[in-house]
């Protein structure tokens, strides 16, 4: 699928748990089929080769835990109007599912993760770079919802994960990515006036 336009990029941080999802599908939603959406945590490198007991203690929050430069390599293909095949990850045994999903290159693609803001190579392929701000507390709620619910986690499991990684990481990693914002969105999803203001924003530029 060959396209004419050159699309815009998106890039969307912020600590686990601070609405990013939720402010990409707000997006997604309010520009119906202009919007293609890749997830780092699709990229998240596969750990089939370790028996589950190990995959279990990887750091997941650090940025060799991403397969960045394959997440870089397909942006670029979609930037040159290329479609891709993003990966797909299985969450609850830490391995790369069988499946892949067609992402097509529209006017514009989101690039929503933790650590998007965080790669030199990355950000530089962003023409718009926005950090979710959200207090810890609720962050790390909205975790143990998520993982509890939709991983099969235990309680015992995400607050051993919080404690021993996440909260190291995100004060190492994802929050001093927030200096290389151009939007900071307090409450991500919950942030009508800044969802507005973003979906104008792209709304002008789609129209291009």
């Amino acid at each position: 699928m060959q396209v004419s336009f050159l699309p815009y990029v998106v890039g969307i941080a912020g600590g686990t748990g601070s609405g990013k999802s939720t402010l990409s599908e707000r997006i997604r939603q309010a520009l119906p089929g202009e919007v293609a959406l890749i997830r780092h945590d699709n990229y998240y490198r596969d750990q089939k080769h370790l028996p589950f007991s190990e995959r279990v203690k990887v750091n997941y929050d650090h940025p060799l835990a991403f397969e960045t430069d394959l997440l870089i390599q397909h942006l670029d293909e979609l930037r040159q109007g290329r479609s891709i095949y993003m990966p797909e990850y299985d969450f609850t045994q830490h391995v790369r599912k069988a499946e892949e999903v067609l992402v097509e290159p529209k006017r514009i693609i989101l690039v929503e993760g933790i650590l998007v803001l965080e790669n030199a190579e990355l950000r530089e392929r962003l023409d718009l770079r926005i950090y979710v701000d959200t207090d810890s507390d609720t962050r790390i709620l909205r975790r143990l919802v998520r993982d509890i619910n939709e991983r099969q986690r235990t309680l015992e499991s995400v607050i051993e994960q919080y404690l021993r990684t996440v909260k190291p990481m995100h004060e190492q990693f994802v929050e001093p990515s927030k200096r290389y914002a151009d939007i900071i969105v307090p409450e991500g999803g919950q942030n009508q006036v800044a969802i507005d203001m973003i979906v104008a924003k792209l709304k002008a530029v789609s129209a291009t």
